[in-house]
């Protein structure tokens, strides 16, 4: 059974995590772009590298506590990135009749978020390395 300070640790961060992406896609520019939703594109990429360079500290350096551990990845990167913001960004765009950039965001996220998470993996091994 999972105890209520996780799930508290987690609802808090989750909920400081949506505060920020909510901030920052209101504010960050969606350049020349008119159908790609590059603010959350923006995000969601930033939040995976993140999640990334967090796993990595925590598997190689760094033991947080548990309540922590979840405040910061369930939780704040959880609610910081979303999948959900992707999936109505994406119906959005399809909604539109812009079939070709739904596919073009979809691949590119896709493609980012993984990329992103990898990098961040790979710079602290090299710092922890270096």
């Amino acid at each position: 059974m999972i105890k209520l300070s996780v799930i508290v640790a987690v609802g808090i961060g989750g909920a400081f995590g949506a505060i920020l992406r909510t901030i920052l896609c209101r504010h960050l520019p969606t350049f020349f772009l008119t159908y790609f939703p590059a603010p959350i594109f923006l995000v969601n990429i930033f939040g995976c590298f993140l999640m990334g360079v967090l796993i990595e500290l925590m598997a190689s350096y760094w033991t947080p506590n548990n309540l922590l551990k979840e405040f910061v990845t369930t939780g704040f990167l959880g609610g910081f990135t979303t999948f959900s913001a992707f999936s109505l960004e994406y119906a959005l765009i399809v909604e539109r009749g812009l079939n070709i950039w739904a596919l073009i965001y979809a691949s590119v996220t896709f493609i980012g978020v993984i990329t992103a998470f990898f990098a961040g993996l790979k710079i602290v091994k090299f710092i922890l390395n270096f």
